[in-house]
């Protein structure tokens, strides 16, 4: 491809190899490939973990297809030499390497960053670990639920009364894939400026971390100590989830006192006249009888006609969405953050959009998540090798294609249900 040609978007003519797995790397790997890199998904023939977890369509699992748009998928046996071989030309045509795999494996693979550097010298390799590469947690395994007992999260999250609450969505995880790609494209620049690659480590730790600079950042500077506050704002009120006719919810808050006003008005109430909540300090400090007078008011009208009436006071609220109002949410079809792409098994499948818009290199989901060895004789031909040595790797169980894959699997399944 011409270096100069960006049709295909900001990062095109770069090779992105992702030998991650589950969430943090993979997404990020995964925004690389929206951005126009050939991200090539290197997995083992278990496969990814994400593969073999959550709900099925087809063959292929919900977590997998959610995660992995917009890359090629190739499958090698890195447990055997001859498989590091075929590694090491593949390696050598790559920029980027994404991994998250811990020692002793990592190396006993050939994938550790000096392994790697000796294919190819300018390599950048990112690794996400948990909690760091060194230091005294280095090397245990965690996800992100660990990190959020670790920095405070849980203590931050769910009713000041109640029990510690982990986020809905994994937070950490999509934080730490930013990160990632992120880091991926500073290296890249540092790269154009010195001609050498480099070594990077993300941790679940760190991404969690810098995600808090107005909690834990605000304690470091005052000593205030963060509080658990539910729905609630710790600095102004009202602030919250409150409860309409139709059984449903909606969010208001009030970070001013213009914005206090509002509601005032286009709930028909005199509020900011009564003495109680005539000012964020006096709102505050009444702030459950507030609450309640507000509940009376919006019990008045069912959600969606209360939004409506709120947007048109231009207060500040939303509709506490279940996820079917979500995907049919007009703002998001129009942001395009649910975009179909065809996939060869399961026909159209829908996956969130790219959360950036480039006016002047447009990016886009290119491919679907790809089934596991779809690309595997494609890249092993891109990379010099004749039908026959394909063929060859994959009888030695070097390297796997999709219907080798396939076969194996119904194998496996026929010498259970002769067991049983």
């Amino acid at each position: 491809m011409n270096p100069t040609d960006l049709s295909a978007g900001p990062l095109a003519g770069l090779r992105v190899l992702d030998l991650s797995t589950m969430l943090a790397g993979p997404y990020g790997a995964t925004l690389l490939g929206d951005m126009g890199a050939d991200v090539i998904k290197v997995e083992s023939p278990y496969g990814d973990e994400s593969r073999h977890l959550g709900p099925k369509r087809g063959d292929e699992r919900g977590p997998y297809l959610s995660l992995n748009r917009s890359k090629r998928a190739l499958v090698l046996d890195l447990q055997q030499p001859d498989a590091q071989a075929v590694f090491a030309r593949l390696a050598a045509t790559s920029d980027i390497l994404i991994t998250n795999i811990r020692e002793p494996a990592l190396s006993k693979l050939g994938l550790d960053y000096e392994q790697v550097r000796a294919h190819r010298p300018d390599i950048i390799w990112i690794r996400v670990t948990a909690f760091g590469a060194d230091g005294p947690y280095a090397g245990r395994p965690g996800i992100d639920f660990l990190a959020q007992g670790y920095t405070g999260v849980l203590t931050l999250n769910g009713a000041p009364d109640g029990d510690p609450v982990r986020t809905g969505f994994p937070a950490v995880d999509v934080i730490t894939s930013l990160l990632v790609s992120n880091a991926a494209l500073a290296a890249l620049r540092a790269r154009q400026i010195s001609g050498e690659g480099q070594r990077i480590e993300v941790s679940l730790l760190d991404a969690l971390m810098h995600a808090q600079a107005s909690s834990i950042g605000t304690y470091l500077a005052t000593g205030d100590r963060p509080r658990r506050t539910g729905n609630r704002s710790l600095y102004f009120a009202p602030s919250g989830v409150y409860p309409t006719r139709d059984g449903k919810h909606v969010v208001i808050t009030t970070p001013g006192e213009k914005f206090f006003a509002k509601v005032c008005r286009a709930l028909d109430a005199d509020w900011d006249t009564d003495p109680r909540f005539h000012d964020i300090h006096a709102r505050l400090a009444n702030e459950d009888e507030l609450d309640r007078v507000m509940a009376e008011r919006t019990r008045r009208h069912d959600r969606d006609e209360l939004v409506a009436r709120l947007v048109a006071a231009d207060v500040l609220t939303a509709p506490i969405n279940e996820v079917e109002d979500v995907v049919k949410d007009p703002q998001v079809l129009h942001n395009r953050m649910i975009v179909p792409v065809e996939h060869p098994e399961l026909g159209r499948i829908d996956v969130t959009g790219i959360p950036i818009r480039f006016y002047g290199t447009p990016v886009e989901v290119r491919k679907h998540p790809p089934m596991q060895g779809e690309h595997t004789r494609d890249l092993l031909a891109e990379l010099g090798y004749g039908a026959s040595e394909i063929d060859g790797l994959i009888s030695e169980g070097l390297a796997a294609d999709h219907p080798s894959l396939r076969r194996q699997r119904e194998a496996r399944r026929a010498r259970r249900s002769g067991s049983t």
